[in-house]
């Protein structure tokens, strides 16, 4: 009897078994379609017809196909100088960000260095206080003299508290023989750095370099706050926040004209928007795939306490 019951367990834990891959591929299925189902149908609205989008309803697909949104938003010349200033704030913000807070970051993880920990702490500190936006703009605007430069993006953003304490973490859970060989073979600190550290920093400097890639090209209050009035460095982002309001607000004195109603055009705020998320949102989901591999492993050494 109880060789049956067994059997039975062992039969009804096997079926078990078998049925769990279907019922969690099923269940990865529907997450997947849960999230991407906003961005295709943004995309698809997009290459919508203005005044068809206005009906709603639109799925996976355009009903009525149409560019003249990616048409109104290229239409200006300034936008292709706004790309330029987009991605050489880019590039340069990452490249820096990443070399200088690796080099403090090696620094700070140093036992032989007395003030480490005070360092280590005053920056911390930094992460809950803060002084706030006015400072900040004083300081960068009239101290600095950084306001309407290309270096207002560049200088404030050369260094992150948070991308050093991931990248010192990292750093502390290498094993110290590597740096103990090196020493003994009479390496420096920048030979120990560039040619042992850096090339074992991949991973993680992979991770930071991407969150503040995504950063830099998604930022466009500093260019607000002071290079409003400077059209040549002007962000993406910001311009495309003004296309947006300057096409919202025809739209509104459109609604209010019987003229402007009778000559409907082919683009509406809805559609504007969802070209101007694309346009935002595409070159970083083109580029995330190639960086996907160091994102995750960066993450998970990082996290090691040393």
């Amino acid at each position: 009897m109880t060789d049956r019951l067994l059997a039975r367990k062992s039969r009804n834990g096997l079926r078990k078994r078998s049925i769990f891959p279907y019922i969690n591929a099923a269940g990865m299925i529907l997450l997947m379609f849960i999230t991407l189902y906003p961005v295709v149908n943004t995309v698809a609205i997009s290459f919508n017809d203005g005044t068809d989008a206005l009906r709603g309803g639109i799925g996976l697909w355009p009903r009525v196909f149409s560019l003249k949104s990616y048409e109104t938003i290229f239409a200006d010349e300034i936008i292709y100088n706004a790309f330029f200033i987009t991605i050489s704030r880019t590039l340069i913000q990452t490249v820096l960000n990443v070399i200088l807070t690796a080099m403090l970051s090696f620094a700070l993880s140093r036992r032989e260095y007395v003030l480490r920990k005070f360092i280590t702490t005053a920056m911390v500190i930094t992460m809950y206080v803060n002084a706030g936006l006015i400072p900040n703009y004083l300081l960068l605007q009239r101290t600095l003299g950084l306001g309407k430069s290309f270096w207002v993006y560049i200088i404030p953003t050369m260094f992150s508290c948070f991308n050093m304490i991931v990248m010192r973490t990292y750093i502390i859970g290498l094993p110290d023989a590597l740096v103990e060989s090196a020493r003994i073979d009479g390496a420096g600190d920048f030979y120990l750095f560039w040619r042992i550290i850096f090339p074992l920093m991949m991973p993680v400097a992979a991770t930071i370099a991407l969150f503040v890639a995504v950063g830099a090209w998604n930022a466009w209050f500093d260019t607000h706050l002071y290079n409003a009035g400077k059209v040549r460095l002007h962000t993406l982002q910001y311009l495309l926040k003004m296309k947006l309001a300057t096409t919202s607000n025809s739209a509104n004195a459109a609604m209010t004209s019987a003229e402007a109603a009778a000559n409907t055009t082919l683009t509406t705020p809805i559609t504007i928007r969802a070209a101007i998320t694309v346009v935002s949102a595409a070159p970083i989901m083109a580029i995330y795939p190639f960086l996907q591999r160091y994102f995750v492993v960066g993450l998970s050494i990082g996290s090691i306490k040393g």
